[in-house]
């Protein structure tokens, strides 16, 4: 007798959310039209604004489908929450700003395994001069770890096992968790097909904001995996700037990583910081 064939898996789409009214009507709609089996973790920090209001309508209207959760959180502090509030063997992260494809769900599943992180491609919407800048990659065994979290699915068991994300970041705590995933024996996969469109910050200033908590992320980075640059060249990432926009991104970010060697923790939370690092690898 043949065997059974085996089902998609069965996904938990995890969501962070704070005063997106704007955009997770769109974003709830587009996951609902997703391969099923799945389920909707939306966890909200405290929106001021109608977005919890607009999540509760959509649940209302696709019982059993979304679980949310209301708590101050930073954004990876939220992810883990929503893991937390998973069922699923695998969870699939996407921001509350972004709009998923109809086929996301099913081509992230195409690459899920025990051990194996998916990432999709994300694309922007809004002004080009601002989503056409170049992302900087940075590589560990062989893989690129900063592919973003509004774009990622991971096994439960993994991510668990890792711990998460780590709060004390305040950007660029998703390539600190990819990086620690390699480490720890995962393989790192890229699906094209699997599309996200992700917003633009629609101002300038939002931009260079955007850019220059970047910058302080990287600089985390540094502190935890300081290995992470050896290989990385000053002179690379210059050559690679192109006009106004692309320069000015970059002069936010150095401000930000400057402005966190300047205000750079304790001796004593930097010890902590080196010891957590240790043991997971890093």
């Amino acid at each position: 007798m043949g065997s059974e064939p085996v089902g998609p898996s069965f996904v938990s789409i995890v969501i962070t959310t704070r005063n997106e009214e704007q955009h997770v009507g769109s974003l709830l709609e587009s996951l609902a039209v997703q391969e099923p089996p799945f389920e909707i973790v939306l966890v909200d920090a405290e929106s001021r604004d109608r977005t919890v209001a607009i999540a509760e309508a959509f649940r209302a209207g696709h019982p059993g489908l979304l679980t949310i959760v209301r708590r101050p959180c930073s954004r990876g502090g939220g992810r883990n929450l929503g893991v937390q509030a998973a069922r699923a063997d695998f969870v699939a992260f996407i921001d509350g700003d972004c709009v998923a494809d109809s086929r996301w769900l099913a081509n992230l599943r195409r690459g899920a395994a025990a051990s194996t992180v998916v990432a999709g491609r994300t694309m922007t919407i809004g002004k080009p001069k601002y989503g056409a800048l170049e992302r900087v990659e940075l590589f560990q065994g062989g893989y690129d770890v900063t592919y973003p979290s509004c774009n990622l699915l991971y096994p439960t068991a993994l991510f668990r096992g890792l711990g998460g994300f780590d709060t004390r970041f305040v950007t660029a705590e998703d390539i600190d968790l990819n990086l620690r995933a390699v480490q720890r024996g995962a393989s790192i996969r890229y699906d094209p097909d699997a599309i996200v469109l992700h917003h633009m910050r629609a101002t300038f200033v939002r931009f260079l904001y955007q850019a220059f908590w970047n910058g302080y992320g990287r600089k985390q980075l540094t502190e935890k995996h300081g290995s992470l640059w050896v290989r990385y060249r000053l002179r690379r990432l210059l050559s690679g700037q192109k006009g106004v926009i692309a320069w000015a991104r970059l002069a936010a970010a150095f401000t930000g990583y400057g402005t966190r060697m300047l205000t750079r923790p304790s001796s004593r939370r930097a010890q902590d910081a080196r010891r957590d690092a240790g043991s997971t690898g890093a």
